[in-house]
């Protein structure tokens, strides 16, 4: 089994939540259950079984199949997603950290976690979901990461959370985003500023930016050892 296939099969065997593990690599690969289903010629409803831990944790025979098909079905539409999660990229460690969850987080339960509040697109929290989070030094991912860097931020996938740390009033890490979208053609499921920041002090532009981005937008104040605990619990 090639690396990409070997590292996801690997993961949904050893998870904590197998189930909930396939049904993420599922969505990050844009697949249906029914999609995926006919692909394997099983049923939809042994497939739903398996992700909502009905069924007994499939063997690795079964994982292997699930993630073939997945890769199959992306490299039919031309392999955008396997290409992503194959890009080798060696983080910047001392600017920004990345975490993957075992399986995906609402993002409205994922703005309780973190003790945060929703400056922007607060309708859009319960639609969104979180396969993980990248903790991010604000100042320093501004002017020391090139642009054409910005796609290590997002890991395994863009649908996850940005925190942007040290953060005063939101507009450099807003702009941020903006420019990498230009750059990468990707854009976090949600962003957070972390720091001494409230709702008033927000920047007017950050808030124009992620509503135009339509990405929901959150502030807190919790401690960052306390977050990191809190989202410890949901990382493979």
């Amino acid at each position: 089994m090639e690396k990409l296939p070997a590292t996801i099969a690997g993961e949904i065997c050893l998870s904590k939540d197998p189930g909930g593990s396939m049904r993420k690599w599922r969505e990050i690969f844009g697949v249906t259950q029914t999609e995926l289903a006919d692909f394997l010629k099983i049923s939809s409803s042994t497939l739903s079984d398996y992700e909502g831990g009905r069924r007994k944790s499939p063997g690795i025979g079964v994982v292997k199949r699930l993630v073939t098909a997945l890769i199959d079905i992306d490299k039919n539409r031309g392999g955008k997603v396997a290409k992503q999660l194959e890009k080798n990229f060696k983080p910047k460690e001392e600017i920004f950290d990345t975490h993957e969850f075992y399986s995906a987080i609402k993002g409205s339960d994922f703005a309780k976690k973190i003790g945060a509040e929703c400056v922007a697109n607060p309708s859009r929290l319960k639609e969104t979901k979180v396969y993980g989070f990248t903790l991010i030094d604000s100042l320093k991912v501004i002017l020391e990461v090139p642009v054409h860097e910005y796609m290590q931020l997002y890991g395994k996938t863009p649908e996850r959370a940005l925190i942007f740390r040290f953060v005063e009033n939101g507009r450099s890490p807003l702009i941020a985003v903006k420019i990498g979208r230009f750059s990468t053609d990707m854009k976090p499921a949600i962003v957070v500023l972390h720091g001494n920041i409230d709702a008033k002090n927000v920047d007017p532009i950050a808030v124009k930016i992620a509503e135009g981005e339509k990405i929901p937008l959150l502030i807190t104040k919790k401690p960052i050892e306390e977050i990191l605990a809190e989202l410890g619990k949901f990382e493979n």
